[in-house]
């Protein structure tokens, strides 16, 4: 296990780290309905308060905040931990947001039935070089009606003038990358725990190609009982996946080989996010216990579009 350097703690189940320029770190609280930019010094500031449930962040070609807003949830806590449990009993449906890091404004771009698209619940999110994005849809689990979503993946403009569902079905994805060449998109799903991977032949489009089940085709998928989270790419084309029940991150090759797995303390650990003069420092969300903790990474994450 690497040195973990905590950055600062008592957050409401943190995700989606965006680094910034200053040293600072952006994360979603998604029980808590805000965007908190936590700093070097442990200190925290709220960014905007949403509302909903928030959960994936981008840093878009206007310099504004994009937000997944995935509606809200449910909550247990339990050993000391945190857990989103189900559908929000106040669910006020799933969306996309833009927010003024100056100001705190929160706009909603996108929602469902815009374009004739249904959004359940908005996951992550990663900028393609044409200034648009793709972005999962998790869906949402109903114990009470015992139903859950069948959910896809999306591509939309940052304008608000488009937004298209490119991917139906896709098994409740989370996580999402793209390769550095751009010509690789990835897509981690939770409950099956396969990382899948899509060719791009176009901005907003994917091939054809498909393994067992549907679309896409299954890269990597660990043996026991673990579920992919978000993920993040190495400026060598790795792909970071945070992975709950295991506790950590599992590193895979763009040729489905598991590179190493480095563990953390926290059964939900969720996101990783990369910055730094070298890019190898590594900003890891401990969702279950609030923290965001900070290591030096073996390798070079990559640099996001519009996050320099």
């Amino acid at each position: 296990m690497p040195n973990f350097e905590l950055v600062t703690d008592g957050l409401r189940f943190p995700e989606a780290p965006v680094v910034m320029n200053d040293g600072s770190v952006i994360v979603t609280e998604i029980e808590a309905g805000r965007i908190t930019r936590c700093f070097p010094d442990g200190s925290k500031q709220v960014v905007a308060t949403p509302g909903g449930g928030p959960n994936g962040l981008a840093i878009g070609p206007d310099g504004k905040l994009y937000c997944c807003n995935n509606g809200g949830f449910e909550w247990n806590r339990s050993n000391g931990m945190l857990a989103p449990h189900g559908i929000s009993k106040d669910y006020d449906g799933g969306r996309i947001e833009r927010i003024d890091l100056e100001t705190g404004a929160v706009e909603i771009l996108y929602q469902s039935g815009d374009q004739g698209v249904v959004l359940r619940g908005p996951n992550d999110i990663v900028f393609d070089d044409q200034g648009g994005f793709w972005f999962t849809d998790h869906g949402k689990a109903d114990y009470t009606t015992r139903c859950h979503d069948i959910v896809g993946i999306f591509y939309a403009k940052a304008d608000g003038s488009f937004i298209e569902e490119v991917i139906f079905p896709s098994q409740n994805p989370n996580g999402i990358g793209l390769s550095p060449d751009g010509k690789t998109l990835y897509a981690a799903e939770t409950y099956t725990c396969r990382l899948m991977k899509f060719n791009v032949t176009a901005p907003g489009k994917v091939d054809d190609a498909a393994g067992p089940g549907g679309a896409g085709i299954p890269l990597y998928r660990p043996a026991g009982y673990k579920f992919f989270d978000s993920l993040g790419m190495e400026a060598n084309g790795n792909i970071a996946v945070a992975t709950i029940g295991e506790c950590g991150i599992s590193v895979i090759s763009p040729t489905g080989e598991l590179v190493e797995f480095v563990a953390t303390d926290d059964i939900f650990t969720t996101n990783i996010a990369f910055g730094g003069a070298d890019g190898r420092d590594a900003y890891i969300t401990l969702s279950g216990t609030g923290r965001l903790v900070k290591c030096r990474w073996e390798r070079a994450g990559l640099t996001l579009h519009y996050n320099a």
